[in-house]
């Protein structure tokens, strides 16, 4: 059986999928990026070839912030391309809205009958991002699922500022005065949605609209920020893996133009 590899390298963490020739998974792991993707694309390696999904046997695509740290990646594809496909092929669809809460930025993807016709993509700032949530929870003293599952819990308080360093200096006074960690981590959720929902705005979102990244399994914030698009969320269990999917579908197209020996030419 012939396989395809994605790659994606996230700036918090990397996820690689292998998909067989009908496209389902045969392999999806994370790791932590660390600080340096060309490690981190070398250890991917070394697991693929245990696993018996060697690169230089199979066609491989890489994504994601670290893409141009794979040497042994056939082709890079923008994250936009990856999470798109990813998350048409999760969902069996080809008109979504796809919002994708990475490590460092925000990606919303607006598709119709299978081609990408808008996109908005929040690179400068953390707020409304993984590594937002993350510094907060950190902060409390929390892993961030957990900050999520007492979010579900709390209310009645907001955070004002949008850049994470004041946000962060505003849960601290807010542990300082004694208030509940279930109302500090709705306020953290809070803020997320809302720029989150704020940059939405900006795109005519359809009708079905799905959430990939670390945080689509979240049922919280499913909710909260289905809540504030007046939007049912959907997500898939493999939703995380989206642009790596979408990574691994891109290597089935590839066709090698002088494949070395024992090496498949990459047409699934």
């Amino acid at each position: 059986m012939c396989f395809s590899i994605g790659i994606d390298i996230g700036s918090t963490s990397t996820k690689t999928a292998v998909l067989d020739e009908n496209g389902t998974p045969a392999l999806l792991f994370v790791q932590p990026t660390g600080w340096s993707s060309v490690d981190t694309a070398e250890a991917v390696q070394q697991h693929l070839i245990q696993k018996g999904y060697n690169p230089a046997l199979f066609p491989c695509v890489a994504t994601g912030y670290g893409r141009v740290a794979v040497p042994y990646a056939d082709k890079a594809v923008t994250e936009i391309t990856c999470h798109a496909r990813g998350a048409m092929l999760l969902h069996g669809s080809g008109n979504l809205t796809v919002i994708d809460i990475g490590g460092q930025d925000t990606k919303i993807i607006r598709v119709q009958n299978g081609k990408i016709i808008d996109f908005i993509m929040n690179d400068k700032c953390s707020a409304g991002t993984g590594r937002f949530l993350e510094i907060m929870a950190n902060t409390m003293g929390l892993r961030p699922d957990t900050l999520c599952d007492l979010a579900s819990r709390g209310g009645s308080i907001s955070i004002s500022s949008m850049c994470t360093v004041f946000a962060e200096s505003e849960v601290i006074s807010l542990i300082g005065k004694g208030e509940s960690r279930e109302n500090i981590a709705f306020a953290v959720v809070d803020s997320i949605v809302k720029k989150v929902a704020s940059q939405a705005g900006h795109l005519d979102m359809g009708n079905e609209v799905c959430l990939t990244g670390g945080l689509c399994q979240c049922e919280y914030v499913l909710q909260a920020l289905g809540t504030a698009l007046n939007k049912t969320i959907i997500a898939d269990a493999n939703g995380r893996y989206a642009g790596a999917i979408g990574a691994a579908l891109a290597a089935r197209e590839i066709r090698k133009k002088a494949a070395p020996e024992g090496r498949m030419d990459g047409v699934l």
